[in-house]
Formats: C-alpha cells, structure tokens, sequence
C-alpha cells in the first residue's frame, strides 16, 4: 500500500510549485521571440497560456463556488475526459483562452499558482477533488500535477530556446508519489478508458526510487488500484523520476532512458509491462 501523505511533503511540493512556477516564468520572459515554436503547433506563448489554463482551471476545482470553470467548451464536460482525449482538451482551453502577451500571460500564471497556493493552504492535502473524466485527485496531487506541467514545459521551451532547464528528482518525484498514486487511491473514474484490449490477467507493478515510497499498482480487468503488502509484483519498475517523468511523458524514448540507466525494468514478466502502460497512462 501508498504511505499516507504527511506534512512535510505538503509543505515541499507548495515550496516546489511556487520555486519552479517562478523559473518558468523567468524563462518564458527571457525569450526573444514568444511566437517561436517549442512543439510542433505550439509556440512559447502559446505554452505559458496551456500552463495558465491549468492553473486557472485547479483553483476553480479546488473554489468551485468562488471561482466558477472560466472556460466555457469544458463546462459539463470535464467528467468525459480520459487520458486520450487530453489532446481535445488543451484544443478546447486554448481556443477559449486567447491571451499571447508574454508579459500578460506571467503576470496571470503567477497570480494564479499563488491562488491556487492561498486555497489550499489550510486544506488536508489528502482532501479529494473531482478532477477529469470522473476521477478524483487529492488536494496535494492537485498541486504536483501543475509542477509537473511547469518542469514538463520548461523542458520544451528550454529546449527550443538552447537555455538550460533542470528537473530536480525531488520535484519530479511528486508526480508519481502524490498524483499518479492519489488518483489510484481515490478513483480514476472513466479517466484511464482508453479503448485499449484488456490484459486477460492482472498484472502487478511495483515502482521503486530513492525519491518515493516503493509502491505496487495492480491492473485488472481495465481499473488500476494498490497493490496489498506483499504482493509479489510481476514487473519492477527502478527510476529517478526527473528522467521517469520525461520518458512517460514522450520527451525521451524509452530507449534512451533505460540505457541511461536512470530507468530499470526487471522482475519475473517485464514483457507484461507495454500491456500495463498501454492503460496506465497519466495526462
């Protein structure tokens, strides 16, 4: 089973988002041209406006009464989003979204983490909230999953400007300790729905790094949930999450990430592993 969420990682992944939300947006700053293109579509401006969205977007999650959704193609339409359709949703926000100014943008990114930040300071980070395609998401999952989305982006817009971006393990490890292991915990819901065939049996795999809590996820007849103390896993899962995150996330092969050596597949059946990824995807 997952630890429970204590104090003191609630306290770092606040700290986290707040440090890195800052250097994301020194970066989108320093850019000489904002329309330069980081992924194919997608130019400087358009990135810092997707990671406002989302920012915007989790304080009205988390206020749902204060701060209605601002975006008007998601309203009555968050609870049918599964990891395949991320792609419709970023269309959608962004679409609705218009702001490109650069400065514009940072200066309502940075307004909103620190929202997001104000409403949730005096929340039991364990707290559950409705999150998309049903699924719901601890308040701290919340708040790693736009962490994740800042260092994620960074990396692009980094990447394309030839400016240096580091992911720190810690940071990255959030994503997997608070989020991908909250949604399991609390109920993915339609979110993992993917249409994908099922695995005739289940399928355990354990995921282990100095940076989280070695925990085991099972899946079974297409529902993800936490391996019982132990179970035996049939794949194990060895990562640092800064290199995890990147892979899982398609900005490196998986490949080139276990010969870095910064991920390890093992275990009795590492071949039922593209079975349980093919499902066990986070957007």
């Amino acid at each position: 089973m997952a630890a429970p969420i204590t104090q003191d990682q609630w306290k770092t992944v606040r700290a986290s988002l707040r440090r890195v939300g800052d250097r994301f947006i020194e970066l989108v700053v320093s850019a000489p041209d904002a329309r330069a293109e980081v992924t194919p579509g997608w130019s400087v401006s358009d990135t810092a406006a997707h990671l406002t969205v989302v920012a915007w977007l989790y304080t009205s999650l988390v206020r749902p009464q204060e701060v209605p959704n601002p975006f008007p193609s998601l309203r009555g339409r968050l609870d049918d989003i599964t990891v395949d359709d991320i792609d419709d949703f970023n269309d959608l926000t962004l679409r609705d979204f218009t702001e490109r100014d650069p400065r514009k943008l940072t200066e309502l990114l940075s307004a909103h983490i620190d929202d997001l930040l104000d409403s949730t300071g005096h929340l039991d980070p364990a707290q559950p909230i409705p999150w998309l395609g049903g699924s719901r998401v601890p308040v701290a999952g919340i708040v790693a999953h736009l962490l994740n989305e800042l260092l994620l982006h960074g990396h692009d817009i980094g990447r394309a400007l030839d400016r240096p971006w580091r992911i720190a393990s810690r940071d990255a490890a959030f994503f997997v300790e608070l989020f991908m292991v909250g949604v399991v915990r609390n109920g993915s819901g339609r979110l993992l729905e993917t249409g994908q065939p099922r695995s005739e049996r289940p399928i355990a795999v354990e995921f282990r790094s100095p940076y989280i809590t070695t925990v085991t996820l099972v899946l079974r007849e297409g529902r993800v949930t936490l391996g019982e103390p132990g179970l035996a896993p049939d794949v194990r899962v060895g990562f640092d999450p800064a290199v995890f995150n990147l892979m899982m996330f398609g900005r490196i092969g998986k490949l080139r990430a276990m010969l870095s050596g910064r991920v390890t597949i093992g275990g009795p059946r590492p071949w039922l592993l593209p079975a349980f990824l093919r499902v066990v995807h986070m957007p």
